[in-house]
């Protein structure tokens, strides 16, 4: 492989060389990412091609149109994908985004150029060196019920039945209908904010160290209060950044899977689109409708990818 590397490298040059010179900077940046592009073609687009046949089709590879697509959105607003479609919508895209992006904010601004400032941020970032898998699992800890009279193990039940109320289940708990579960739904974003918080403090604190101090201070002197600060020149030159952390969020929301995976499971009306995939793929042995699900999932996250790769880009080129 690497002298094929080499001998990659050393023709590109050789080529690149032969052509007319305004050309050479066109094309050379191109010999240098075809191998990349390559890879990417052959693990990612390929693979997404194929996807996109398969949920044209039935197990036996029989053209079925649209049928897998129908499937997914029969039976409104109960069967199907309905109940996966409505908590990633509702629930994960709306809650789990704004949660995250609220609490990183705070926690920005809060410990912003205070005494053991580094210490404090690596213990809120500290959740993302953890496995979804093993989150989830502090937190069924965090959220295990006993019947009332009984230790309450769990740390939240133990809380709240010192305060003489009844122990919660809530991951079962599908207050306040099955039709419209929100306890638990929230329950399992709850986790989830707990361990992404700290990216988005991080990325939002580099964003608020990159603001002129002098603008800072201007604003106090001329007798703005730090809400005011805060209001009229932080968070509008923070803008940019909360867009690019808010739909890289959202793509995060779209992909929701661990969690509900080792926490519920996707019963008790917690399914989210991506762990539909996985139980029509292993669980029901339908591949077709797998493929139609997955292919959901990417229409659903290509725009916003988009999107964010321009907002990416537009705070690249104001710097």
């Amino acid at each position: 492989m690497p002298a094929i590397l080499a001998a990659y490298i050393v023709g590109g040059e050789f080529l690149v060389r032969r052509l007319p010179d305004k050309n050479r900077p066109q094309v050379r940046p191109w010999i240098w990412v075809g191998p990349a592009l390559i890879l990417v073609a052959g693990f990612l687009l390929l693979p997404a091609l194929g996807t996109i046949v398969q949920s044209f089709e039935n197990n036996a590879g029989s053209w079925v149109g649209f049928n897998n697509y129908a499937s997914q959105f029969s039976d409104f607003p109960s069967g199907g994908a309905w109940v996966a479609i409505r908590n990633n919508v509702i629930f994960w895209l709306i809650f789990y985004t704004v949660f995250t992006l609220v609490f990183g904010l705070i926690l920005a601004v809060l410990f912003d150029r205070v005494r053991y400032e580094s210490i404090v941020k690596s213990l809120i970032f500290m959740p993302m060196a953890i496995s979804s898998v093993a989150l989830g699992i502090i937190w069924i800890f965090m959220f295990q019920y006993s019947t009332p009279g009984e230790p309450q193990v769990g740390t939240l039940n133990a809380i709240i039945t010192f305060f003489h109320h009844d122990p919660v289940v809530w991951l079962q708990d599908q207050w306040p209908s099955d039709k419209f579960n929100v306890l638990n739904n929230l329950a399992l974003i709850g986790a989830a904010t707990w361990g992404i918080t700290g990216f988005a403090m991080v990325i939002l604190s580099a964003a608020l160290k990159g603001i002129p101090g002098e603008l800072l201070e201007a604003a106090r002197v001329d007798g703005a209060g730090e809400i005011t600060v805060f209001r009229r020149v932080i968070f509008p030159l923070m803008m940019p950044t909360i867009v690019v952390v808010g739909t890289t969020l959202v793509i995060f929301a779209l992909k929701a899977f661990d969690v509900v995976y080792v926490m519920t499971g996707g019963n008790y009306n917690t399914d989210v689109l991506a762990f539909r995939m996985y139980e029509q793929l292993y669980t029901a042995g339908n591949n077709g409708h797998a493929s139609a699900v997955a292919v959901i999932l990417l229409v659903a996250v290509i725009p916003v990818l988009i999107f964010n790769l321009r907002q990416f880009r537009a705070v690249e080129a104001r710097r």
